[in-house]
C-alpha cells in the first residue's frame, strides 16, 4: 500500500509543472483579451461577446501559435469571420443590450 501511495505522489508531481504552464497561458490570454476589449472600449454584452470569442479563439489556437512562433497569424475560421461580420453590422445599427443580443443570436445562426 505504501508503494502505491509513493507511486501516486510521483505521478502527480510529474504533471504539476505542465498544469501550472497551462494555467499561466490561460491567465495570460485572459489578460490579453481584457486589454484588447478595454482598448476597443467595449462594455456590456458587446464586451461579453468579444471576450467569449477572444478566449475561445485563444484556446483553439494556443497550441498552433506555440508551434508556429514568429509566423503570421492564422486565418480566421468561418465562425470567427461570421462573428466579426455580425459585430460590425450590430455596431452599424447601433444596437445595444437585449436588442443587440437578439440580433447577434439571429445573425450567428444564419437566420439573418
Amino acid at each position: 500500500m505504501q508503494k502505491l501511495l509513493i507511486a501516486v505522489v510521483f505521478v502527480i508531481a510529474a504533471f504539476l509543472p505542465g498544469l501550472a504552464g497551462a494555467e499561466n497561458a490561460q491567465q495570460q490570454k485572459m489578460k490579453d483579451c481584457n486589454a484588447e476589449a478595454s482598448s476597443k472600449q467595449l462594455k456590456g454584452d458587446a464586451r461579453k461577446t468579444f471576450m467569449a470569442q477572444c478566449l475561445h479563439a485563444g484556446a483553439a489556437g494556443a497550441a498552433a501559435a506555440d508551434n508556429a512562433k514568429g509566423s503570421a497569424l492564422p486565418e480566421l475560421s468561418s465562425q470567427e469571420k461570421k462573428m466579426k461580420e455580425c459585430n460590425v453590422e450590430a455596431k452599424q445599427k447601433n444596437l445595444k443590450g437585449a436588442e443587440r443580443k437578439t440580433f447577434m443570436k439571429t445573425c450567428l445562426s444564419g437566420s439573418h
